[in-house]
């Protein structure tokens, strides 16, 4: 595979769908066929943006709507500017796990923020930078919450109640109905290897 123009495709999901692992399979994937890759993640992937996941995830911190989707938000602005940018740049194929539409599922789906709000301020952060390809691994809230409880301690979003995840899946699968042509929408219920066959397909497809 030549390495051809940048690539940037986003994994998103409720808690606990197998986000992480699937983007890291598809990026040894992707090496094996020649292609450079990028993996990054939100909140995170900068010296900043891990410090902003840190205050984000501590389950000590009451954190308000607003304030918690400004922090996201900072982060995001760093990583577009020090990672995926030049990323993109170089002709890499960029892989993250969450970016802005975490935020409208999230902090809008599922605090109740304004979803005009919510994206006025991310046009600005990004500079407009949307995914080429958005994974959307979809999974029975209450199925996630136990896988993610079974990893061990919960962190802050993972200890909110069922309801809120409830409303971040439907947030989810919203934005995915209203972008169909971004979105591949794939059953994170199933086990790792149909999953991993159902995200190569999509990513073929865009090749």
């Amino acid at each position: 595979m030549s390495p051809g123009p940048g690539l940037f495709i986003t994994f998103e999901g409720p808690e606990g769908a197998g986000k992480s692992t699937q983007l890291a399979r598809l990026a040894e994937r992707l090496q094996a066929q020649g292609r450079t890759v990028t993996v990054t993640r939100e909140p995170g992937g900068t010296p900043l943006g891990t410090r902003v996941r840190e205050v984000l995830l501590d389950p000590a911190l009451a954190i308000d709507p607003l304030p918690e989707f400004l922090l996201y938000s900072a982060s995001r602005a760093q990583l577009v500017s020090d990672v995926i940018r030049p990323a993109l740049a170089r002709g890499e194929a960029v892989l993250c796990d969450r970016y802005f539409d975490s935020s409208l599922a999230y902090q809008g789906a599922g605090r109740g923020l304004s979803p005009d709000l919510l994206r006025a301020l991310t046009r600005e952060v990004t500079g407009g930078l949307s995914p080429d390809l958005t994974l959307l691994l979809d999974l029975d809230p209450a199925t996630g919450l136990g896988r993610a409880a079974a990893r061990g301690q919960p962190d802050r979003l993972e200890q909110a109640d069922l309801a809120f995840h409830e409303r971040v899946r439907a947030g989810f699968l919203a934005l995915a109905q209203a972008e169909p042509g971004r979105f591949t929408v794939l059953d994170a219920a199933r086990n790792v290897e149909e999953v991993a066959a159902q995200v190569w397909r999509a990513v073929s497809s865009r090749m």
